[in-house]
């Protein structure tokens, strides 16, 4: 996986398989975990590993990336 982040909480993401996109994560900061990622700052903070993965240990699945990625891109296809 590949990732750049954009202002705020959108981020680009480039999978193995060849799909990518630009996806906005602000929607999925819910819970105790993900409260420090609400500031762009903190949220500009991710590395790649597997997934997205930042300093306070939240991460998210790269399965639900992947699909975000999916569903985005056949939003704008539409």
């Amino acid at each position: 996986m590949q990732a750049r982040h954009f202002a705020g909480h959108r981020v680009w993401l480039r999978f193995d398989d060849g799909i990518e996109g630009e996806i906005d994560l602000s929607a999925e900061l819910e819970g105790e975990v993900f409260e420090p990622l609400r500031d762009p700052v903190f949220f500009s903070k991710f590395t790649v590993e597997d997934t997205l993965t930042w300093p306070n240990g939240a991460d998210f699945a790269p399965e639900f990336l992947h699909e975000l990625v999916v569903v985005a891109r056949r939003g704008r296809a539409s």
